[in-house]
């Protein structure tokens, strides 16, 4: 018989991050996303100097504060854009623009340590690639582990999806092996690692998308970001809406393609992101996605209405093999 666990995780049919700091920390946690400066080997020239498709000049970190004045400056900048929230006096150090593993190693010490070191930080989140995480990388996270166990470290890792044939269109620049070889050495360390995943890639099919989610289902991962597809000025993807090769998912398409990621996903997995914002200066489309409360609250009640939770379907015979380049 199958059991009905739309009720697990409190208000909501999924296992939220707010739920999840909330059970662990006791309050919930609130993020400061945080640019160091740094860059990436698909900037830089060591794989490319045009970035993924998708990806802005800025890296990802439109909505970073900058380390001009230091980390203690920033994060402090950062606790003033939730000064007028009533709940949760500690923060998560989200280190998001370019690739926060790939830099002198002093530096990265320095920064990590810093943003350690200031009492309301809880622990620190840093987005990466899986081809940027150096055995000396490593042994600094394991060092900080035992330095400050009282905090946690998490590894965000841009995955976006497990087709090669996308992710060599995308310029990600790296083979899926070496996504399992970097999972294999965090889950060593037992550093929990949240995995993004790009909804609305060109080319991508629902069983294509739900392909991936089946596969990370089997990488017991703590977490995943489940990120709408941006159309973003200065980018190659804006070349190709531009030049009318790219289908734009309306919201009910996405809707409907995210609850299903939701209804297959492992109820384990902490959902850290359900769509995503785009800079307002920076969007070309979809424009719809700018309603961000409106795209939750119809989600939220198509969840209820249908009474759909997450993980509902995994008992469901389903293909989980990851198709070949």
């Amino acid at each position: 018989m199958e059991q009905n666990n739309s009720n697990m995780w409190g208000e909501k049919p999924y296992y939220s991050l707010d739920y999840y700091c909330k059970q662990t920390y006791g309050e919930k946690l609130y993020k400061i996303a945080i640019n160091a400066g740094l860059t990436c080997p698909n900037r830089d020239g060591t794989l490319d100097t045009r970035g993924c498709i998708f990806c802005s000049a800025g890296g990802s970190g439109e909505f970073a504060t900058h380390c001009h004045g230091g980390m203690k400056e920033q994060i402090e900048a950062g606790r003033q854009l939730f000064h007028e929230k009533k709940t949760g006096t500690s923060f998560i150090a989200y280190f998001q623009a370019f690739t926060n593993t790939y830099g002198q190693l002093s530096y990265l010490e320095k920064i990590y340590r810093e943003a350690l070191l200031e009492e309301c930080i809880a622990g620190i989140s840093i987005a990466t690639r899986p081809d940027c995480l150096s055995p000396e990388v490593l042994s600094l996270f394991e060092r900080l582990m035992v330095e400050f166990q009282g905090k946690f470290i998490w590894v965000e890792l841009g995955l976006q999806t497990i087709h090669e044939k996308t992710a060599q269109f995308i310029r990600r620049g790296y083979s899926l092996l070496v996504f399992e070889q970097a999972l294999v050495k965090l889950h060593e360390l037992h550093i929990p690692v949240i995995v993004h995943v790009i909804i609305g890639l060109p080319g991508e099919s629902e069983q294509m998308l739900l392909q991936t989610i089946h596969y990370l289902n089997q990488c017991s991962v703590f977490g995943i970001k489940l990120q709408l597809l941006h159309v973003l000025r200065g980018t190659d993807l804006a070349t190709l809406y531009e030049n009318n090769e790219l289908h734009i998912l309306s919201e009910t398409e996405y809707l409907n393609l995210l609850i299903d990621c939701i209804r297959h996903l492992s109820p384990d997995t902490v959902i850290h992101r359900l769509t995503g914002d785009g800079p307002k200066e920076l969007l070309l489309a979809p424009l719809w996605s700018q309603n961000k409360r409106h795209v939750l609250n119809t989600l939220h009640k198509q969840l209820k209405v249908e009474h759909i939770y997450q993980g509902m379907d995994l008992s469901k015979k389903r293909s989980s093999i990851i198709p070949k380049a």
